[in-house]
């Protein structure tokens, strides 16, 4: 994992509400998209570098994509920020 691809990923808000759609569910591309008023080519965009940040997952079925979050790549943030919490 890379942790400053992870933050610059999640630095944009869009990505950041793309996380909160696939954090339960496996979506497909269309439905992301139509959360949004972006272009499909700016979704498209933000689904790539949340993918090359290794925060989500996609996969192929048939004709469609589906994106889903990494957990572990979100666990593993998470751990490396609580490893800088001081303890008293």
């Amino acid at each position: 994992m890379q942790v400053q691809e992870a933050f610059k990923a999640l630095s944009d808000p869009t990505r950041r509400a793309i996380i909160l759609l696939v954090k339960d569910h496996k979506k497909s591309a269309g439905e992301i998209v139509s959360q949004f008023s972006s272009t499909n080519a700016t979704i498209s965009h933000h689904l790539a570098v949340l993918k090359e940040a290794d925060l989500i997952l996609d996969e192929r079925d048939g004709k469609f994509i589906y994106y889903e979050l990494n957990s572990k790549t979100v666990n593993d943030l998470i751990d490396w920020l609580k490893a800088l919490k001081r303890t008293k």
